[in-house]
Protein backbone atom coordinates (compact mmCIF):
# COMPACT_ATOMS: atom_id res chain seq x y z
CA UNK A 1 0.00 0.00 0.00
CA UNK A 2 1.19 3.35 -0.61
CA UNK A 3 1.06 6.28 1.44
CA UNK A 4 2.23 10.00 1.79
CA UNK A 5 5.01 11.38 4.22
CA UNK A 6 5.02 9.98 7.76
CA UNK A 7 2.42 12.19 9.86
CA UNK A 8 5.03 13.92 11.68
CA UNK A 9 6.10 15.58 8.55
CA UNK A 10 4.54 18.62 9.69
CA UNK A 11 7.04 19.41 12.34
CA UNK A 12 9.72 19.32 9.75
CA UNK A 13 10.77 23.16 9.37
CA UNK A 14 11.38 23.29 13.38
CA UNK A 15 13.23 20.03 13.80
CA UNK A 16 16.56 21.38 14.43
CA UNK A 17 15.51 24.88 15.90
CA UNK A 18 17.75 24.38 18.83
CA UNK A 19 21.06 23.70 16.84
CA UNK A 20 21.52 26.68 14.10
CA UNK A 21 24.04 24.49 12.15
CA UNK A 22 21.76 21.96 12.02
CA UNK A 23 18.92 23.53 10.81
CA UNK A 24 20.65 26.08 8.43
CA UNK A 25 22.03 23.09 7.14
CA UNK A 26 18.50 21.21 6.67
CA UNK A 27 17.30 24.57 5.04
CA UNK A 28 19.70 24.73 2.71
CA UNK A 29 19.13 21.06 1.18
CA UNK A 30 15.46 20.95 1.84
CA UNK A 31 15.38 24.60 -0.94
CA UNK A 32 18.26 22.33 -2.66
CA UNK A 33 16.00 19.48 -2.72
CA UNK A 34 13.15 21.55 -4.18
CA UNK A 35 15.51 22.98 -7.01
CA UNK A 36 16.51 19.61 -7.83
CA UNK A 37 13.04 17.95 -8.14
CA UNK A 38 12.04 20.58 -10.64
CA UNK A 39 14.92 20.21 -12.81
CA UNK A 40 14.40 16.46 -12.63
CA UNK A 41 10.87 16.81 -13.62
CA UNK A 42 11.71 18.56 -16.55
CA UNK A 43 14.44 15.59 -17.30
CA UNK A 44 11.49 13.43 -17.14
CA UNK A 45 9.79 15.01 -19.59
CA UNK A 46 12.91 15.40 -21.53
CA UNK A 47 13.57 11.26 -21.68
CA UNK A 48 9.82 10.80 -22.74
CA UNK A 49 10.13 13.50 -25.19
CA UNK A 50 13.33 12.06 -26.74
CA UNK A 51 11.63 8.61 -26.59
CA UNK A 52 9.01 9.18 -28.18
CA UNK A 53 10.91 10.93 -30.84
CA UNK A 54 13.13 7.74 -31.43
CA UNK A 55 10.42 5.81 -31.33
CA UNK A 56 8.35 7.80 -34.03
CA UNK A 57 11.58 8.76 -36.37
CA UNK A 58 12.34 4.80 -36.73
CA UNK A 59 9.11 4.13 -37.21
CA UNK A 60 7.95 6.28 -40.00
CA UNK A 61 11.02 7.75 -41.13
CA UNK A 62 13.24 4.55 -41.08
CA UNK A 63 16.16 7.23 -39.42
CA UNK A 64 18.63 5.54 -37.26
CA UNK A 65 19.35 7.52 -33.79
CA UNK A 66 22.77 7.70 -32.27
CA UNK A 67 21.93 9.88 -29.60
CA UNK A 68 18.20 8.87 -28.31
CA UNK A 69 18.67 6.02 -26.08
CA UNK A 70 21.62 7.28 -24.24
CA UNK A 71 20.26 11.11 -23.76
CA UNK A 72 17.70 9.22 -22.25
CA UNK A 73 18.95 7.14 -20.11
CA UNK A 74 21.60 10.20 -18.82
CA UNK A 75 18.65 12.12 -17.94
CA UNK A 76 17.29 9.33 -16.14
CA UNK A 77 20.15 8.24 -13.93
CA UNK A 78 20.59 12.37 -13.44
CA UNK A 79 16.94 12.42 -12.18
CA UNK A 80 16.98 9.53 -10.27
CA UNK A 81 20.27 9.99 -7.95
CA UNK A 82 19.94 13.59 -7.67
CA UNK A 83 15.98 13.22 -5.97
CA UNK A 84 17.25 10.35 -4.17
CA UNK A 85 18.00 13.10 -1.08
CA UNK A 86 14.17 14.82 -1.38
CA UNK A 87 12.56 11.13 -1.60
CA UNK A 88 14.48 10.19 1.95
CA UNK A 89 13.72 13.51 3.37
CA UNK A 90 10.11 12.57 2.88
CA UNK A 91 10.45 8.55 3.88
CA UNK A 92 9.85 7.93 0.98
CA UNK A 93 12.21 5.25 -0.06
CA UNK A 94 11.07 1.60 0.48
CA UNK A 95 10.77 0.53 4.12
CA UNK A 96 9.18 -2.44 5.66
CA UNK A 97 6.41 -1.67 8.14
CA UNK A 98 5.54 -4.83 9.24
CA UNK A 99 7.03 -4.03 13.06
CA UNK A 100 5.82 -0.24 13.34
CA UNK A 101 2.55 -0.97 14.49
CA UNK A 102 3.88 -3.20 17.12
CA UNK A 103 6.40 -1.07 18.43
CA UNK A 104 5.77 1.95 20.61
CA UNK A 105 6.93 5.68 19.06
CA UNK A 106 9.82 5.84 21.08
CA UNK A 107 11.17 1.95 20.00
CA UNK A 108 10.09 3.40 16.55
CA UNK A 109 12.01 6.14 16.25
CA UNK A 110 15.18 4.57 17.70
CA UNK A 111 14.49 1.82 14.74
CA UNK A 112 14.61 4.75 12.09
CA UNK A 113 17.85 6.34 13.61
CA UNK A 114 19.58 2.94 13.36
CA UNK A 115 17.91 2.75 10.03
CA UNK A 116 19.64 5.66 9.24
CA UNK A 117 22.81 4.73 10.57
CA UNK A 118 23.33 1.96 8.66
CA UNK A 119 22.11 3.37 5.11
CA UNK A 120 24.58 6.45 5.96
CA UNK A 121 27.47 3.67 5.92
CA UNK A 122 26.39 2.21 3.04
CA UNK A 123 25.37 5.36 0.98
CA UNK A 124 28.47 6.65 2.21
CA UNK A 125 31.08 4.04 0.90
CA UNK A 126 28.46 4.01 -2.67
CA UNK A 127 29.32 7.57 -2.80
CA UNK A 128 32.41 7.70 -2.35
CA UNK A 129 33.33 4.70 -4.84
CA UNK A 130 31.27 7.21 -7.42
CA UNK A 131 33.78 9.60 -6.67
CA UNK A 132 36.28 7.53 -7.95
CA UNK A 133 34.39 6.25 -10.40
CA UNK A 134 33.76 9.66 -12.13
CA UNK A 135 37.15 11.35 -11.31
CA UNK A 136 38.46 8.28 -13.66
CA UNK A 137 35.89 8.55 -16.24
CA UNK A 138 37.07 12.17 -16.30
CA UNK A 139 40.72 11.74 -15.79
CA UNK A 140 40.74 8.44 -18.45
CA UNK A 141 38.34 10.62 -21.08
CA UNK A 142 36.23 7.91 -20.75
CA UNK A 143 33.00 7.69 -23.48
CA UNK A 144 29.95 5.41 -24.00
CA UNK A 145 30.69 2.88 -26.89
CA UNK A 146 27.97 4.42 -29.07
CA UNK A 147 28.64 6.55 -32.08
CA UNK A 148 27.65 9.28 -30.45
CA UNK A 149 30.21 8.74 -27.18
CA UNK A 150 29.40 10.88 -24.87
CA UNK A 151 31.56 11.37 -21.79
CA UNK A 152 30.91 8.86 -19.05
CA UNK A 153 31.54 11.20 -16.17
CA UNK A 154 28.71 12.88 -16.97
CA UNK A 155 26.12 10.20 -15.73
CA UNK A 156 28.83 8.96 -13.04
CA UNK A 157 29.11 12.63 -11.67
CA UNK A 158 25.30 13.08 -11.29
CA UNK A 159 25.62 9.84 -9.44
CA UNK A 160 28.24 10.68 -7.01
CA UNK A 161 26.64 13.95 -6.14
CA UNK A 162 22.96 12.19 -5.64
CA UNK A 163 24.67 9.78 -3.48
CA UNK A 164 26.63 12.92 -1.84
CA UNK A 165 23.22 14.61 -1.23
CA UNK A 166 21.47 11.65 -0.02
CA UNK A 167 24.15 10.92 2.63
CA UNK A 168 23.87 14.58 3.76
CA UNK A 169 20.12 14.13 4.59
CA UNK A 170 20.83 11.06 5.97
CA UNK A 171 23.51 12.61 8.37
CA UNK A 172 20.16 15.35 8.76
CA UNK A 173 18.40 12.12 10.01
CA UNK A 174 20.60 10.87 12.52
CA UNK A 175 21.58 14.27 14.27
CA UNK A 176 18.53 16.18 14.35
CA UNK A 177 17.28 13.61 17.05
CA UNK A 178 20.92 14.15 19.22
CA UNK A 179 20.51 17.10 19.27
CA UNK A 180 16.97 17.96 20.41
CA UNK A 181 14.94 16.99 18.04
CA UNK A 182 11.77 14.53 17.97
CA UNK A 183 12.55 11.60 16.14
CA UNK A 184 11.24 10.78 12.67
Amino acid sequence: MMHGPVADQAETPGIAAGNTPVALLGRALSVCNKVIVVFAALALIAACVILSYSVLGRALFHSPNYWQDEAAVFLLVGATFMTSAYVQSQRGHVSIEAFVGLLSTRVNGIRLWLVDVASFAFCTFFAWKSWTLAHEAYVDGQVSNSMWSPPLAIPYGLMALGMTLLCIQLLLQILIPLTGGPRR
